[in-house]
């Protein structure tokens, strides 16, 4: 026995199998759980509106065997769900929620990790991307932001946006080449199929989601472009490879009707813009900073010509040309990320700090305070317990009591706001009001439409007044003329 062995002294406790050493868990993983909870209790609080009801509809339609239009992969995974579980729609949607959530948090802090090993920069930048907005609510997806996430977060966008926190934490990676890695080629490069792996992943983005999927390639530029060096044949082929399995997987997505509809998104004009998001612009010094370090400007207060040598710039640069380019407000979460990340990064710096960055922190605490009472606290503090009246995520009412009552597939005649767009997602088909079609047997009445000739009242909603009502001859489905009073009940 070596003398080394004999002299080894022995660990007592639980930990001597390990050798001694205990992994404690980050700040980012204790906050991380904490944001998991309280989000996932806040979004399962809310009632599903806005586009709820047409994310439910395809999955109903792929549980009852529908197939004819085409659906991006994450729909078809929860199509696929719905046939082996036999879940609904909405449960699904409560289900994809949670573990959105897992996807977009896991992949946060390996991206910020890819930008600084600072321990507290992920928990900063959690932070100022679920606060740091404006102090009007930025509806939609594509975003962190605490009141969107309420009704967002069981979307494809989540999903995606999360994938894409992945695939620029693994681009910036591969492009930075700081870690050691087990396998190389012969070049002393990272292996192939790493590249053609974040290629799919890539393509998987643009095929769950093609308004993220554009974003998400302008990432892939600014992160390559800034921190890969030495470019020679081996690392364009690499680069090369991953584009084409990009290609190759957007080419199989169209031709197999693997997609969703044509992406648009909402535009605001810039007044609206500047009340949703002007507190991020607080992050616009710090990623001035960083350009100037990456620039190595000898004047002071100058940016040398290598400022784009920092993805975080070019990030924030490319994006804001997409925007600017292609009118899609889904980017407006990827744009505002740069600045938010890179003030996340210099506030994590340790002390004592200097003057400017104290006073960049009290900025930072400032707008986090205001971004909160002012658009985003209504998520997270219910309206019972609400002392100050913030603005609370929509109550769109549950058309539960009307499905109970009609047959999957069955046409209904509405044009309530609501019910249009949250009947589709219990399997119901929608018809027209001047649908004469023989197999229309259901109206459902808002308060100021009058109950037509042989129908008969079967339910009603005591919260919008509107009334269910089932034809009693076939056929008639005569178009229900609008009245000034209510519905007799």
């Amino acid at each position: 026995m070596s003398t080394g062995a004999l002299l080894r002294r022995a660990t007592a406790g639980a930990t001597a199998l390990r050798g001694g050493r205990v992994r404690r868990l980050t700040p980012y993983q204790v906050f991380g759980l904490l944001f998991w909870l309280l989000m996932t209790l806040a979004y399962w609080r809310v009632p599903p509106c806005c586009e709820a009801g047409l994310h439910a509809a395809a999955v109903a339609r792929l549980r009852a065997g529908l197939t004819d239009t085409a659906v991006s992969p994450y729909v078809l995974a929860q199509g696929a769900l719905a046939r082996l579980t036999g879940l609904t729609g909405w449960l699904l949607l409560r289900v994809s929620g949670p573990l959105n959530l897992l996807v977009l948090l896991t992949g946060l802090g390996r991206l910020v990790r890819v930008l600084t090993p600072r321990a507290w920069a992920p928990v900063l930048a959690l932070g100022f991307l679920s606060v740091l907005w404006g102090t009007r609510p930025a509806w939609g997806g594509g975003s962190l932001a605490l009141l969107p996430l309420t009704g967002s977060l069981g979307y494809p966008s989540a999903f995606a946006l999360g994938l894409t926190f992945w695939a620029w934490a693994l681009t910036g990676a591969r492009a930075r080449d700081l870690r050691r890695v087990r396998y190389v080629g012969p070049s002393g490069l990272r292996s192939l199929s790493g590249y053609a792996a974040l290629g799919l992943l890539y393509g998987t983005v643009a095929l769950v989601d093609p308004v993220t999927g554009v974003g998400a390639a302008a990432g892939a530029v600014a992160f390559a472009a800034g921190w890969q060096r030495g470019w020679r044949a081996a690392v364009w082929g690499r680069w090369a490879l991953l584009c084409t399995v990009t290609a190759a997987a957007l080419a199989f997505g169209t031709h197999a009707r693997v997609l969703p509809p044509e992406a648009h998104g909402w535009y605001a004009g810039p007044g609206e813009w500047a009340g949703q998001c002007w507190l991020a612009l607080l992050g616009l010094p710090a990623l001035w900073l960083r350009a100037r370090r990456a620039g190595g400007a000898p004047v002071r207060g100058a940016v040398g010509p290598g400022a784009w040598r920092d993805p975080l710039v070019l990030l924030f640069a490319m994006e804001c040309l997409v925007l600017a380019c292609g009118r899609l407000a889904g980017l407006l979460g990827l744009v505002l990320l740069a600045p938010q990340c890179a003030l996340a990064v210099e506030l994590a710096a340790e002390r004592p700090w200097c003057g400017w960055r104290r006073v960049l922190g009290w900025a930072a605490a400032g707008g986090v305070c205001v971004g909160f009472l002012a658009a985003q606290a209504g998520a997270v503090v219910p309206r019972s317990v609400d002392p100050v009246g913030f603005v609370q995520p929509p109550r769109w009412p549950s058309y539960d009591w009307a499905a109970r009552h009609i047959g999957p597939g069955e046409p209904v005649a509405t044009d309530g706001y609501y019910a249009v767009r949250l009947l589709p997602g219990y399997g119901i088909a929608l018809a027209d009001g001047h649908d004469h079609r023989p197999r229309v047997r259901w109206l459902l009445l808002t308060r100021q439409e009058r109950l037509p000739a042989g129908a008969v009242v079967v339910d009603w909603s005591r919260r919008t007044g509107e009334v269910l009502a089932r034809l009693t001859r076939t056929g008639d489905a005569s178009p229900v003329p609008p009245v000034t009073r209510s519905v007799t009940r």
